[in-house]
């Protein structure tokens, strides 16, 4: 049979389904792994959309492209693929795809720690898997630094008031907002559509009033919107839902208020808390931070070290988590087709 595109992938999950693309993408031209970003994201950005939305996709999937890496050190590369964007950087991910690559043999297994470096978009992510009979147990990585933009910020939000927020950067920029500052909602599922709700206008509102920088991503701003807050389970330290967007926003359009919520515990999400934290002098160095999901899974961060990223003083994070593979899938589309770039609904879509 013929089709228009075939595309072979991995599914994943930590809670978020991630997938990972491991064949069927035509050579995507590039010097790093950030070039090949940027030409796709230009040249055939219909590949999301085709993977990500409807009937392939729903809000909160991610998807993966491993490519060729361009780095000597690295052992593959990796593009990242989220309904909105292409981050540079994500740790959910980042664990699928080394998940990925070991477990389906496309890089050699070695028992009990396979150690690897991966090329992401943001660089170099130097990786220790845990593995035990022919499986990935849990995955460690060394993410790019993190660092605190706005402490205590306290911004105006239409319909809910003055919100206090901080703004970090763990491979992305996250507006983090304490739940407790809101009567009555709680970290649960049952609250799952108030939490994106709130969260998509604290984001919307970061972005007006809240300016940051990356000297390496310029026009990278707030994208994310982080709720936090104390746990009562004894096996993890803290908790956090992060909201992704799954369409455009608009004050004028109460239907638009809204996105998807991340089931797992957030990489990056994590690191960002993590530098936060740090920065108002609340978690030392050298010490497990376990941040829980709003199902009940937990990733365990850590930061290593200080640093600085141009004049801003960073921090060096790592994260261990874990994903499972969930399906192994072929995907077409058929020359006949209308729907070329997938489609939304506004049932469950902003």
């Amino acid at each position: 049979m013929s089709f228009k595109r075939t595309i072979h992938a991995v599914d994943t999950h930590a809670g978020t389904p991630m997938r990972v693309i491991t064949g069927g993408v035509t050579h995507i031209p590039g010097n790093s792994v950030y070039e090949k970003m940027k030409w796709l994201e230009k040249n055939d950005d219909q590949l999301r959309k085709l993977m990500l939305r409807e009937p392939r996709g729903y809000p909160a999937h991610c998807c993966n492209i491993i490519v060729p890496p361009s780095h000597p050190e690295a052992d593959a590369g990796y593009i990242i693929m989220e309904q909105i964007e292409y981050p540079v950087m994500s740790g959910g991910n980042t664990i699928s795809v080394v998940t990925v690559l070991l477990e389906m043999g496309m890089l050699p297994m070695k028992e009990p720690v396979t150690e690897l470096v991966l090329e992401a978009p943001a660089g170099l992510i130097r990786v220790k898997a845990e593995c035990r009979n022919g499986k990935v147990k849990n995955v460690t990585f060394q993410n790019v630094p993190a660092f605190a933009a706005h402490l205590d910020a306290v911004i105006d939000v239409p319909h809910l008031g003055k919100v206090t927020v901080d703004v970090g950067w763990g491979g992305m920029f996250y507006v983090i907002a304490d739940v407790r500052q809101f009567k009555g909602l709680k970290l649960i599922p049952q609250h799952g559509k108030e939490i994106a709700r709130i969260s998509s206008m604290i984001r919307e509102a970061a972005i007006e009033q809240l300016p940051v920088a990356h000297p390496d991503y310029p026009g990278v701003g707030i994208t994310i919107t982080q709720l936090s807050g104390p746990t009562d389970d004894p096996n993890a330290d803290w908790k956090n839902v992060v909201t992704m967007a799954s369409g455009d926003f608009s004050w004028d359009d109460p239907t638009t208020w809204t996105g998807a919520l991340d089931r797992c515990p957030c990489g990056t999400g994590t690191c960002a808390k993590m530098a936060v934290l740090h920065a108002k002098g609340e978690l030392p160095l050298n010490k497990d931070f376990r941040h829980q999901s709003i199902i009940g899974n937990v990733y365990t961060g850590r930061l290593l070290e200080e640093t600085t990223i141009g004049d801003k003083t960073a921090v060096v994070p790592t994260i261990t988590g874990t994903s499972w593979i969930y399906g192994l899938n072929t995907f077409v589309l058929d020359h006949d087709d209308p729907f070329t770039e997938g489609f939304t609904v506004g049932d469950i879509w902003a």
